[in-house]
């Protein structure tokens, strides 16, 4: 199927690895353009010599989004260069752990800017440039927002945030025919998570009592199945869908407790 996605310049924050990577990566399969937004101008330079090795196009720009400024002289950067932007993937966060009882105001307040504050910031500032495409803005959010995890209030407050801005801008930019989706993602096979995995003393048995749990296959999902719903929801193939939680997640959080 062709997603006349053809030179379209997207915006992936965290984009030089794992989900956000493999968004990155499928969308320039797609013909698009995708732009990196990372804070490791190692690991962009990494990402974007993997898209030029399948002589493909994309670019990166190197910022630390917790920090507002940067999130605004990057677009500035973005647009003096191209010009135009098409579309806006709000992925770069990180589980930090930021608990009830662990954490404190600082660590809260510093989790909501890791997590979601930058959502809002590469939105408001991508959004004269997107009326004018007509684009789209996608958002990765977890199931967090909706399962809890239990120590972990700064990330799952974000998730929350990160659902509710969805529906929020779906309706706001309705006048402009900018569409708002969101991925909500439950276990998938990221560095992060692996790095999780390794930490314990019998990595294997945790892997298999996760993906016990999980409906469809007992597997985890994969990056590529990310960012193959990502590029769908990105592109005007979609062009009826806004405001809608797409859960890839193998079933995870909406099938029957019973089914395990």
């Amino acid at each position: 199927m062709n997603l006349n996605l053809n030179g379209k310049i997207i915006l992936v924050s965290g984009g030089a690895k794992g989900i956000g990577g493999a968004i990155v990566k499928a969308l320039a399969i797609e013909n698009a353009f995708p732009i990196i937004i990372g804070r490791s101008e190692t690991d962009n330079v990494k990402m974007l010599q993997e898209i030029t090795d399948l002589g493909l196009k994309a670019d990166y720009f190197t910022a630390e989004l917790t920090l507002p400024d940067h999130c605004k002289n990057i677009i500035d950067a973005i647009l003096t260069k191209y010009g135009r932007i098409d579309g806006l993937v709000n992925n770069a966060g990180v589980n930090d752990g930021v608990g009830l009882e662990s954490g404190t105001y600082e660590s809260f307040m510093e989790s909501l800017h890791k997590n979601v504050v930058h959502y809002y910031l590469l939105a408001k500032y991508t959004l004269p440039s997107l009326k004018q495409s007509k684009g789209s803005i996608l958002n990765i959010g977890s199931k967090t927002a909706e399962t809890g995890q239990g120590g972990t209030s700064g990330y799952a407050a974000s998730n929350g945030a990160r659902n509710a801005l969805t529906r929020e801008w779906a309706v706001e930019l309705l006048p402009f025919s900018i569409r708002v989706n969101a991925i909500i993602v439950a276990e998938a096979w990221t560095p992060l998570y692996e790095k999780w995995i390794n930490s314990f003393e019998d990595r294997d048995a945790k892997l298999k009592n996760i993906t016990d749990k999980i409906p469809f296959e007992n597997r985890m999902t994969t990056v590529e199945e990310i960012a193959n719903t990502a590029v769908f929801l990105l592109s005007d193939k979609s062009s009826h869908t806004t405001g809608q939680l797409i859960h890839v997640d193998g079933g995870y959080v909406h099938l029957d407790r019973a089914l395990l």
